[in-house]
């Protein structure tokens, strides 16, 4: 998927964008190949440096929170690093498996968990602002929600070498890489779904590979492979992958020839609401108005 395409389509996940003929969220995602392909990864030796790394980060957040929680739900992480990572910040660590069905919702009961954690599985959620406001009726009061997702410039050194060899070589594009989430539409996403204190953050790693072809193992490896209900279903023409590695290569290599691939983890965080959380002021609650502090400022 080309740049303006995945950016086109995530602001239609952003916007609870709605099918025109059963009003639902549109299905941007095949959840059972995903299922089938994180499968496929976990026997190839699935490759985790990103899953490790969110899961020492969200220890680190949490920490920083000063506080231990009683119940908490991992949600949908593809594996254990992150339950094992919070063993000893949560009294409790119940593993929850996002559905593959968005209308089945999430097997939450309201008000069940003072903690709710989710570490790159969110984003291949079809509904993400129905799945926030579930994840959000099923926290406590004053309960906190913390989650990582892929999203921002991903892989954008090979959506652009992509998009650049299929036009060169078929005269046309094929969906390929996901849409991803904005920083920016994180917060949106936290305040519609009724979180107080929303805040998102962005943390951006660039890994080096010897050559696109070895990026693209890896991606296999973390079960990050196309899973995108328009793909393309016939096989990758050899001559279109070819020129996109030498594409690659021509662009987002360094002095050494080894290439670079960006990963962006958006991180959001909202708690739910509760009377003890600071309130903004009410309006016209201020003691100056701007005009004074202004005037005020100017004579010092």
């Amino acid at each position: 998927m080309t740049h303006g395409i995945a950016r086109a389509a995530a602001r239609g996940v952003t916007e609870g964008m709605v099918s025109q003929n059963d009003n639902v969220p549109p299905r941007f995602f095949d959840s059972a190949l995903l299922e089938r392909r994180r499968q496929r990864a976990r026997a190839l030796g699935a490759e985790t440096f990103l899953l490790d790394r969110v899961a020492g980060d969200m220890t680190d957040r949490l920490g920083a929170v000063l506080r231990t929680f009683s119940q908490a739900a991992d949600l949908g992480s593809p594996t254990d690093a992150v339950a094992s990572a919070l063993a000893l910040l949560a009294k409790t660590i119940e593993r929850v498996a996002l559905p593959q069905n968005d209308s089945d919702g999430l097997p939450l009961a309201p008000a069940s968990f003072d903690l709710a954690v989710s570490a790159l599985a969110l984003q291949f959620v079809n509904d993400l602002p129905g799945t926030l406001a579930q994840i959000r009726r099923a926290l406590k009061p004053d309960g906190l929600f913390l989650a990582a997702l892929v999203g921002g410039d991903t892989l954008t050194e090979l959506r652009q070498s992509f998009a650049a060899a299929e036009t060169e070589i078929e005269g046309g594009l094929s969906p390929r890489v996901a849409p991803m989430i904005e920083v920016r539409d994180a917060g949106s996403l936290l305040q519609r779904a009724g979180f107080a204190l929303p805040v998102t953050d962005v943390d951006r790693i660039v890994v080096r590979y010897d050559n696109a072809f070895a990026l693209m193992r890896d991606l296999r490896r973390m079960g990050a492979t196309n899973v995108l209900n328009e793909r393309r279903r016939m096989p990758l023409r050899r001559a279109t992958l070819l020129r996109m590695a030498q594409i690659y290569s021509e662009r987002f290599a360094d002095a050494d020839g080894r290439i670079r691939a960006t990963f962006d983890i958006v991180w959001m965080s909202g708690w739910a609401p509760h009377e003890s959380q600071p309130k903004p002021l009410k309006p016209g609650s201020g003691k100056m108005s701007l005009e004074e502090a202004v005037k005020g400022k100017s004579k010092s």
